[in-house]
């Protein structure tokens, strides 16, 4: 089974002879993705930041409720970098066989701690959004400001002994509006989902930038260390939410 991030070793011709699965989940959500990265206008900063080789976790902000971020930051990691990320994604997707099977096709995983881990240790990148739901489905009046970060990433990267890669992403907040969160107690407790204003995405202009990769001086057995664990998350979120507001610095108009 192809993941459609996957770069195939040859081009594709003859989209008559190739089989439903590889037009649905390789062709076409490739074409798709070069049609956003043209319309969001993308700018990429920083690809020399991403290792080549081995393990290493790229963790960016996570905004504008639609997804649009995981998949266009898989699509510039294959592109750019040479690299089939394995994305972390919402348990949702992965609720009934309908929605599991494509997810899995496109390249996604549950967002869980054994996958991720499983993942590194096989030597692969993984996408790995610290702030989780609470980020993409907070509202619109919140944009670019970080929610409080997990801290499986940073237990992660402490039993892999892979770098962390921390990434801005600008636009997604433009893009989609969120209008409010709405928290659900009742039957799917725990879980968020947005209020959105709009479907269609507003063409405010992208950046993504990786900033310098980031290895922890510490050995695996401090990943039980609580406090420590604790202390280089709250550093993490700290530094990327001032590599955000610096490089909302310095965009100005996101339409322009």
């Amino acid at each position: 089974m192809k993941n459609f991030l996957k770069k195939p070793n040859e081009k594709i011709f003859g989209l008559k002879e190739l089989d439903r699965d590889t037009l649905i989940f390789r062709v076409l959500p490739r074409f798709l993705l070069e049609i956003l990265r043209k319309y969001f206008r993308l700018e990429v900063t920083g690809v020399e930041n991403i290792p080549r080789r081995g393990p290493v976790i790229l963790a960016p902000n996570h905004s504008g409720y639609s997804g649009f971020d995981a998949f266009l930051l898989g699509h510039i990691v294959q592109q750019e970098a040479k690299r089939v990320p394995r994305v972390l994604t919402h348990h949702f997707w992965f609720l009934t066989e309908t929605t599991a099977i494509p997810a899995t096709k496109m390249g996604f995983t549950e967002a869980t701690y054994e996958n991720g881990l499983n993942a590194l240790k096989k030597g692969n990148a993984i996408v790995l959004f610290p702030e989780g739901e609470q980020g993409n489905f907070k509202p619109t009046s919140e944009r670019y400001q970080l929610q409080e970060f997990k801290r499986g990433f940073v237990r992660m990267a402490l039993e892999a002994q892979c770098p962390i890669v921390p990434v801005v992403i600008l636009g997604a907040e433009e893009t989609h509006i969120n209008l409010k969160k709405l928290k659900f107690t009742k039957f799917l407790r725990g879980s968020v989902i947005p209020l959105p204003l709009n479907i269609l995405p507003l063409p405010a202009k992208w950046r993504i930038r990786f900033l310098p990769p980031i290895t922890l001086p510490y050995k695996p057995n401090k990943v039980d260390d609580s406090e420590l664990v604790h202390e280089i998350a709250q550093d993490m979120q700290e530094k990327l939410q001032q590599a955000i507001e610096e490089a909302l610095h310095d965009r100005g108009n996101p339409f322009i």
